[in-house]
């Protein structure tokens, strides 16, 4: 099943002013076909010790109960 980027994006959004709260941000990068969603945190999120517990407790399961097909969810900034 594909999943619905609009709706990915719009789910962003409701987490996004909570990030933007704290000098932050959050940016769709890809969808893949396995159900795997890649953000990038951004601005203070993205060197956050928290990032890992922001990305499991708001990211990742908000997404997963919004939005159908989600498996996983992956922070590309951590890697870099």
């Amino acid at each position: 099943m594909a999943i619905d980027k609009k709706l990915v994006e719009e789910v962003l959004a409701t987490i996004r002013p909570r990030l933007q709260a704290d000098g932050g941000d959050i940016a769709l990068k890809e969808i893949q076909d396995d159900g795997t969603v890649l953000v990038e945190l951004q601005g203070a999120c993205k060197g956050c010790p928290m990032a890992g517990l922001t990305m499991a407790s708001q990211v990742e399961c908000t997404l997963k109960d919004n939005v159908p097909g989600v498996t996983k969810v992956v922070n590309t900034s951590a890697a870099s």
